[in-house]
């Protein structure tokens, strides 16, 4: 008899185009090389950048033409580790976000990387909750502690503060002691008070440089694509003070303008870091950090759950069960 490859069940999508282009199908199963690890996946997270990926934006530019496998943010079980792992063993739940900006295939049911890109999940947590955390907590954290070094007392502005990063940089921000202001609709406003904001904006009655000032870090979710997020956010700074653009990033014309307003505008891009996701997962079992699942849904519903992501309405993050 032949010997036949494992294969594993896996999101797969042939072109660039709508969510009709994931389709759930058979792939071989990886192996894991030295240092790194094979996980089962238990639950994947749903990003921003796999709906723009999708269709053909995002990190298509890395991944380069179809077909692959979506998915970053992934919490499971190791299944087996490769030649000079010492810090993960079989058996450990782990949650990590690997890989990125190349591709993981975290929309299946395994995954290797390196050992170091995963850190053992947060104890408090289920795989559904821990799969929701790597991606948008690592972003939050790395543009809060790494890019902008917040301070107590400082003055940090969150845009987009209900959605899957921004809920983690409020509660990031307030347990770093900075006096958190967050944009949202009208409907989130209590629930981000509960997280820790300390004033909430509602985007949608109000232009937000009309009632703000003297901010020493805007996170900016949104960018200038939507409603010239990014340089609106410029006259709520004070002299010297950050916007860090996620999504647009800085363009040479929005950097002239913060040079010529006496303060600093940098893009963004978040790095694996398990480190971090150590430091995180202790955060988040002793309270201080929280985790919102809006919704989870199992892997043939897929093309839904990028609906859902892509409707901009959700409140923290939507997973995908992808075992039971």
């Amino acid at each position: 008899m032949p010997h036949t490859a494992p294969t594993m069940r896996a999101v797969t999508q042939s072109a660039f185009g709508g969510p009709e282009v994931l389709r759930v199908t058979e792939a071989p199963r990886p192996v894991p090389l030295p240092t790194e690890v094979l996980v089962r996946v238990v639950s994947a997270g749903v990003n921003p950048v796999d709906v723009k990926t999708r269709e053909g934006h995002g990190m298509a530019g890395v991944l380069g033409e179809p077909p692959f496998v979506l998915g970053w943010d992934v919490s499971g079980v190791v299944e087996e580790i490769g030649f000079g792992v010492h810090t993960l063993d079989v058996g450990d739940e782990v949650y990590g976000m690997p890989w990125f900006p190349r591709a993981a295939g975290g929309y299946a049911e395994y995954v290797t990387a390196p050992a170091r890109q995963f850190a053992r999940k947060p104890a408090s947590l289920n795989h559904d909750e821990a799969a929701a955390v790597p991606l948008a907590a690592l972003t939050a954290w790395q543009i809060l502690v790494d890019t902008a070094d917040v301070r107590p007392g400082q003055r940090v502005l969150v845009h987009a503060a209900a959605g899957g990063v921004g809920h983690f940089a409020v509660r990031i921000a307030k347990h770093l002691g900075a006096h958190v202001i967050a944009t949202a609709g009208a409907g989130k406003h209590a629930w981000l008070r509960e997280l820790g904001a300390d004033e909430v904006v509602d985007y949608t009655a109000t232009r937000f440089e009309e009632e703000l000032s003297d901010v020493d870090v805007v996170v900016d979710l949104v960018g200038d694509e939507i409603d010239g997020t990014s340089t609106r956010s410029l006259a709520v700074l004070r002299p010297g003070g950050l916007l860090v653009a996620v999504p647009s990033g800085v363009s040479d014309e929005l950097a002239g303008k913060a040079a010529a307003a006496g303060v600093r505008a940098r893009p963004f891009l978040v790095e694996p870091d398990g480190t971090a996701l150590t430091t995180l997962a202790g955060l988040i079992d002793a309270g201080a950090i929280k985790v919102e699942v809006a919704a989870v849904l199992p892997l043939e519903q897929v093309a839904e759950a990028h609906c859902r992501q892509a409707s901009g309405r959700t409140r923290g993050k939507i997973v995908l069960r992808v075992a039971e």
